[in-house]
Protein backbone atom coordinates (compact mmCIF):
# COMPACT_ATOMS: atom_id res chain seq x y z
CA UNK A 1 0.00 0.00 0.00
CA UNK A 2 1.44 3.49 -1.08
CA UNK A 3 1.62 6.26 1.35
CA UNK A 4 -1.01 8.61 -0.56
CA UNK A 5 -3.44 5.62 0.50
CA UNK A 6 -3.00 5.88 4.00
CA UNK A 7 -3.98 8.46 6.69
CA UNK A 8 -2.84 9.16 10.08
CA UNK A 9 -4.63 11.60 12.22
CA UNK A 10 -3.38 12.80 15.58
CA UNK A 11 -6.03 14.41 17.96
CA UNK A 12 -4.66 16.97 19.67
CA UNK A 13 -5.77 19.82 22.41
CA UNK A 14 -4.33 22.88 22.36
CA UNK A 15 -1.42 23.49 24.70
CA UNK A 16 -2.67 25.97 27.53
CA UNK A 17 -2.52 25.15 31.25
CA UNK A 18 -5.30 24.32 33.02
CA UNK A 19 -7.11 23.03 29.96
CA UNK A 20 -4.78 19.43 29.49
CA UNK A 21 -4.15 16.93 31.37
CA UNK A 22 -6.76 17.97 33.59
CA UNK A 23 -6.59 15.11 36.26
CA UNK A 24 -2.73 14.90 36.27
CA UNK A 25 -2.56 19.20 37.35
CA UNK A 26 -5.02 18.19 40.08
CA UNK A 27 -2.14 16.60 41.44
CA UNK A 28 1.00 18.01 40.00
CA UNK A 29 -0.61 21.64 38.70
CA UNK A 30 -1.82 22.75 35.49
CA UNK A 31 1.85 24.20 34.41
CA UNK A 32 3.64 20.64 35.54
CA UNK A 33 0.89 18.77 33.58
CA UNK A 34 1.42 21.22 30.96
CA UNK A 35 4.63 20.43 30.25
CA UNK A 36 4.03 16.41 30.92
CA UNK A 37 1.50 16.99 27.76
CA UNK A 38 3.89 18.63 25.62
CA UNK A 39 6.09 16.15 25.83
CA UNK A 40 3.96 13.65 25.06
CA UNK A 41 3.24 15.54 22.30
CA UNK A 42 6.43 16.14 21.21
CA UNK A 43 6.89 12.08 21.62
CA UNK A 44 4.01 11.35 19.20
CA UNK A 45 4.90 13.72 16.30
CA UNK A 46 8.35 12.17 16.23
CA UNK A 47 7.09 8.77 16.21
CA UNK A 48 4.51 9.64 13.38
CA UNK A 49 7.30 11.60 11.36
CA UNK A 50 8.67 7.74 10.75
CA UNK A 51 5.69 6.27 10.03
CA UNK A 52 4.79 5.71 6.06
CA UNK A 53 1.82 7.50 5.80
CA UNK A 54 0.42 11.27 5.47
CA UNK A 55 -0.31 12.47 8.40
CA UNK A 56 -3.27 15.25 9.55
CA UNK A 57 -3.01 17.07 13.42
CA UNK A 58 -6.70 18.16 14.29
CA UNK A 59 -6.48 20.56 17.32
CA UNK A 60 -9.45 20.98 19.31
CA UNK A 61 -9.94 25.02 19.60
CA UNK A 62 -8.02 27.00 17.24
CA UNK A 63 -5.35 26.34 14.80
CA UNK A 64 -1.92 28.31 16.82
CA UNK A 65 0.30 30.14 15.08
CA UNK A 66 3.20 28.85 16.18
CA UNK A 67 3.20 24.65 17.34
CA UNK A 68 5.72 21.45 17.36
CA UNK A 69 3.18 20.13 14.62
CA UNK A 70 3.43 23.04 12.28
CA UNK A 71 5.96 21.97 9.61
CA UNK A 72 6.00 20.58 6.51
CA UNK A 73 5.56 16.67 8.07
CA UNK A 74 2.20 17.59 9.05
CA UNK A 75 -0.96 18.69 7.20
CA UNK A 76 -3.54 20.65 10.20
CA UNK A 77 -7.33 21.20 10.26
CA UNK A 78 -9.84 22.17 13.37
CA UNK A 79 -12.01 19.40 15.58
CA UNK A 80 -15.64 19.52 15.17
CA UNK A 81 -17.71 17.56 17.16
CA UNK A 82 -19.37 18.11 20.57
CA UNK A 83 -18.16 15.40 22.26
CA UNK A 84 -15.30 12.75 21.53
CA UNK A 85 -16.85 10.48 19.55
CA UNK A 86 -18.07 13.19 17.21
CA UNK A 87 -14.63 14.86 16.86
CA UNK A 88 -13.33 11.61 15.88
CA UNK A 89 -16.06 10.62 13.20
CA UNK A 90 -15.42 13.81 11.40
CA UNK A 91 -11.63 13.56 11.50
CA UNK A 92 -11.92 10.11 9.98
CA UNK A 93 -14.74 10.72 7.80
CA UNK A 94 -13.12 13.77 6.62
CA UNK A 95 -10.19 11.13 5.76
CA UNK A 96 -11.84 9.34 3.38
CA UNK A 97 -13.78 11.77 1.81
CA UNK A 98 -9.98 12.64 0.47
CA UNK A 99 -9.43 9.64 -0.99
CA UNK A 100 -7.59 7.48 1.83
CA UNK A 101 -7.78 3.88 1.37
CA UNK A 102 -6.58 3.24 5.08
CA UNK A 103 -7.41 5.83 8.01
CA UNK A 104 -6.16 5.55 11.78
CA UNK A 105 -6.59 7.61 14.10
CA UNK A 106 -4.64 8.13 17.58
CA UNK A 107 -4.07 10.36 20.22
CA UNK A 108 -0.96 12.24 22.28
CA UNK A 109 -1.32 10.39 25.25
CA UNK A 110 0.81 7.37 25.07
CA UNK A 111 4.40 7.76 25.39
CA UNK A 112 4.96 3.61 24.44
CA UNK A 113 3.48 4.62 21.25
CA UNK A 114 6.36 3.97 18.55
CA UNK A 115 6.49 3.97 14.81
CA UNK A 116 6.44 -0.09 14.82
CA UNK A 117 2.92 -0.25 16.46
CA UNK A 118 1.54 1.94 13.65
CA UNK A 119 3.46 0.34 11.01
CA UNK A 120 2.03 -2.91 12.27
CA UNK A 121 -1.56 -1.13 12.47
CA UNK A 122 -1.39 -0.15 8.76
CA UNK A 123 -0.43 -3.58 7.54
CA UNK A 124 -3.40 -5.11 9.89
CA UNK A 125 -5.59 -2.95 7.42
CA UNK A 126 -4.49 -5.01 4.53
CA UNK A 127 -6.57 -8.31 5.83
CA UNK A 128 -8.71 -6.56 8.22
CA UNK A 129 -11.51 -3.87 8.36
CA UNK A 130 -10.73 -2.15 11.50
CA UNK A 131 -7.81 -2.29 13.57
CA UNK A 132 -7.97 -1.39 17.80
CA UNK A 133 -4.99 -0.53 19.85
CA UNK A 134 -6.20 -1.40 23.15
CA UNK A 135 -5.19 1.23 26.19
CA UNK A 136 -5.34 -0.56 29.90
CA UNK A 137 -7.80 1.68 31.15
CA UNK A 138 -10.52 0.22 29.26
CA UNK A 139 -10.41 2.33 26.61
CA UNK A 140 -7.86 2.20 22.89
CA UNK A 141 -5.12 4.35 21.96
CA UNK A 142 -5.66 3.97 18.16
CA UNK A 143 -8.35 3.31 16.16
CA UNK A 144 -8.36 2.27 12.21
CA UNK A 145 -10.55 1.28 9.96
CA UNK A 146 -11.01 1.14 5.57
CA UNK A 147 -14.18 2.65 5.71
CA UNK A 148 -17.10 4.81 7.69
CA UNK A 149 -18.29 3.53 10.59
CA UNK A 150 -20.51 5.85 12.51
CA UNK A 151 -21.54 3.48 15.02
CA UNK A 152 -18.43 3.32 16.78
CA UNK A 153 -18.34 6.53 17.58
CA UNK A 154 -22.13 8.33 17.67
CA UNK A 155 -23.88 7.78 20.94
CA UNK A 156 -21.08 6.41 23.21
CA UNK A 157 -20.11 7.20 26.56
CA UNK A 158 -16.24 7.67 26.59
CA UNK A 159 -13.58 8.18 29.31
CA UNK A 160 -14.55 4.72 30.69
CA UNK A 161 -13.54 1.16 31.40
CA UNK A 162 -15.88 -0.09 29.08
CA UNK A 163 -14.96 1.77 26.08
CA UNK A 164 -12.94 -1.07 24.41
CA UNK A 165 -15.43 -3.33 25.25
CA UNK A 166 -17.96 -1.88 23.58
CA UNK A 167 -16.13 -1.21 21.27
CA UNK A 168 -15.36 -4.78 20.01
CA UNK A 169 -19.08 -5.65 20.87
CA UNK A 170 -20.23 -2.88 18.25
CA UNK A 171 -17.63 -4.44 15.54
CA UNK A 172 -18.66 -7.77 15.97
CA UNK A 173 -22.72 -6.67 15.41
CA UNK A 174 -21.38 -4.92 12.52
CA UNK A 175 -20.13 -8.39 11.28
CA UNK A 176 -16.50 -6.18 10.88
CA UNK A 177 -13.41 -8.91 10.48
CA UNK A 178 -10.63 -6.39 13.55
CA UNK A 179 -7.25 -7.15 14.66
CA UNK A 180 -5.95 -5.60 18.02
CA UNK A 181 -2.33 -4.42 19.04
CA UNK A 182 -0.76 -4.81 22.05
CA UNK A 183 -2.06 -2.99 24.93
CA UNK A 184 -0.37 0.02 26.16
CA UNK A 185 -0.77 2.97 28.76
CA UNK A 186 -2.31 5.95 27.98
CA UNK A 187 -0.81 8.76 30.97
CA UNK A 188 -4.05 10.78 32.29
CA UNK A 189 -3.51 10.62 35.90
CA UNK A 190 -0.60 10.74 38.77
CA UNK A 191 -0.76 6.86 38.82
CA UNK A 192 -0.70 7.12 35.40
CA UNK A 193 2.64 9.44 35.40
CA UNK A 194 4.28 7.21 37.99
CA UNK A 195 4.39 4.09 36.20
CA UNK A 196 5.98 5.82 32.84
CA UNK A 197 9.47 6.23 31.78
CA UNK A 198 8.58 9.99 32.07
CA UNK A 199 8.09 9.70 36.10
CA UNK A 200 11.96 8.67 36.09
CA UNK A 201 12.96 11.43 33.93
CA UNK A 202 11.27 14.36 35.76
CA UNK A 203 13.04 16.00 38.45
Amino acid sequence: MNKSNRLLIILSKNPEAGMVKTRLAHTIGDEKALEIYETLRQHTARVADKVHAERQVFFSRFIPSFDLFLTSNFSVRLQDGDDLGERMLHAIKSGFESGFHHVMLIGTDCYELNPAILEEAFSVLDRADAVIGPATDGGFYLIGMNRVMPELFLDRKWSTPDVLGETIAILKQLDTSYELLMELSDIDTFDDLKKSPLWTCKP
